[in-house]
């Protein structure tokens, strides 16, 4: 009798190609190791720097601290890198460190779960079975847009298209739009958008605390600096780093965002003229409870003459309008959903399967918990990269994500010097880690801001960002501590 074909078995299986996957791909080959696949759902690399094409898109992060620390790069063009520079950055990572053997386009991840009598990952993907030894999850939380339950929203005859799947070769100039929402993606296409649409309405629920961004060009000889001046660029990336890291002292005590709130307010008075509208895009809740955002633009395209504000609340969606709470009918051709994403929730969580057949999304009940974000009990050698509470309000959130790959390279270490099938963290241990995390955030602004954001899951806990520094983030995480861990040994039969 002929016995079944054996799915390829690979060494450590990433799934997710933004910085994430690519990162953790990169470190493992500076480490000699080259026994990994890295698979991606879509047709190319990047992640949400692939998928967020919309008008406007960059990064809000200063383009040389938003790199990876072993990667940098000198050319830049601005102080904010838009998202195609973004792109090709992590396209030239790929290309230099020789990573497009490792890479399986086309493969979405179906299900994973983990054989308990064969001690590995068993992977189904949309392109095949694979097993690996170890799986690391690098999907991030911005890559499954969220989709309001608007009433009537799929009878709307126009164009319907979230911020994060934008239709390039729908034009809008001359169209009536609406933007629903008032974030991070809103922000950059309200003003990009503006001067070509022949009304433009923007459906706020909560105003939001808006910075100068204060972007500028970096020309040619800031770029040959960069590259040819030794330490020039460690030096811009370290200043950056101090500055932006001084800023989450006031996250975790909020009467240090005081001064911010009044830089916040100054740019929204010289911005806008109307006091009818400067008052209703005045937040109401202390700053950074919800993401602070940072435009130069955002206000003056607010306050053109085809710009109109609404607060009122969407009652429901028609064939061609959405009506307002206060009983008004807003004709529009298209509805543009800047309505961020599936943070908390993610559809992934549902294909992970580890001892006992039992989902992440069961071990987690409705709230996302592991072990210093990055490993979770019950899933043996399964690591997510920024995973619960990784996300930052204050920085770039790569430097969460290098910590994270230290910690793996040392559970690997680990797990090869002593001959292991796999490990995972003690149950006491995540829980003594998660405790201590919700203590800390206690006194932080997202606990006491007064009010609801993206960063809270169903129960109303912050599972999301990391209430301290990054430092401290890798102080505490880059070092592989195996007393926290459960040591496998590897059984005869198993393989």
């Amino acid at each position: 009798m002929t016995r079944p074909q054996q799915p390829p078995h690979v060494r450590i299986a990433i799934v997710g190609s933004g910085f994430g996957g690519l990162g953790m791909a990169i470190r493992l080959k500076q480490e000699g190791i080259e026994d990994f696949l890295v698979f991606e759902r879509a047709g190319s690399l990047g992640g949400v720097w692939r998928d967020n094409t919309y008008p406007g898109c960059a990064c809000d992060v200063p383009s040389h601290l938003y790199s990876f620390s072993f990667a940098p790069n000198p050319d830049w063009s601005r102080a904010y890198s838009p998202q195609p520079e973004i792109q090709a950055y992590l396209r030239a990572c790929a290309d230099r460190f020789g990573l497009a053997p490792h890479l399986r386009f086309g493969h979405a991840l179906v299900e994973a779960a983990w054989d308990e009598r064969a001690q590995r990952w068993r992977l189904q993907t949309s392109a095949g079975r694979y097993t690996a030894d170890m799986l690391i999850t690098a999907v991030g939380g911005l890559s499954e847009p969220a989709v309001p339950d608007l009433p009537g929203l799929a009878s709307f005859q126009g164009k319907v298209m979230h911020s994060a799947r934008w239709d390039a070769d729908y034009a809008l100039a001359g169209k009536r739009v609406a933007v629903i929402g008032t974030g991070a993606s809103a922000i950059q296409v309200v003003p990009s958008i503006q001067p070509q649409v022949q009304r433009l309405l923007l459906f706020q629920r909560t105003p939001a605390w808006v910075l100068p961004r204060k972007d500028y060009a970096l020309g040619p000889l800031a770029r040959w600096l960069f590259r040819w001046v030794p330490g020039a660029r460690s030096l811009l990336r370290g200043a950056l780093y101090v500055v932006r890291e001084a800023s989450v002292f006031g996250f975790l005590n909020p009467w240090f965002l005081r001064l911010a709130q009044r830089q916040a307010l100054r740019h929204l008075r010289r911005s806008v003229a109307d006091p009818a509208l400067r008052e209703k895009l005045t937040p109401r809740y202390v700053m950074g409870c919800k993401r602070i955002l940072r435009s130069d633009d955002y206000f003056p395209a607010l306050a053109r003459e085809n710009v109109e504000v609404l607060t009122s609340g969407i009652r429901e969606v028609r064939e061609h309008a959405i009506v307002t709470q206060d009983g008004h009918v807003h004709p529009v051709d298209a509805i543009i959903l800047g309505t961020g994403f599936r943070v908390t929730d993610m559809p992934i969580v549902h294909h992970i399967r580890g001892r006992g057949g039992r989902t992440l999304a069961q071990a987690w009940a409705g709230s996302m918990k592991a072990h210093l974000g990055t490993t979770v009990n019950g899933f043996p050698n399964l690591f997510m990269l920024l995973g619960p509470n990784t996300g930052l309000g204050h920085t770039s959130v790569i430097l969460m994500m290098e910590s994270q790959m230290e910690h793996v390279l040392g559970a690997l270490r680990y797990v090869e010097g002593r001959g292991l099938a796999a490990v995972e963290p003690w149950a006491e241990a995540q829980a003594r880690y998660v405790q201590q995390l919700d203590a800390r955030m206690a006194g932080t602004v997202w606990a006491t801001g007064g009010c609801v954001s993206w960063y809270q899951d169903a129960t109303g806990r912050n599972s999301t960002l990391w209430p301290g520094s990054t430092l401290s983030f890798r102080r505490r995480v880059a070092y592989f501590e195996p007393s926290d861990y459960v040591a496998i040994p590897r059984r005869p039969e198993a393989g």
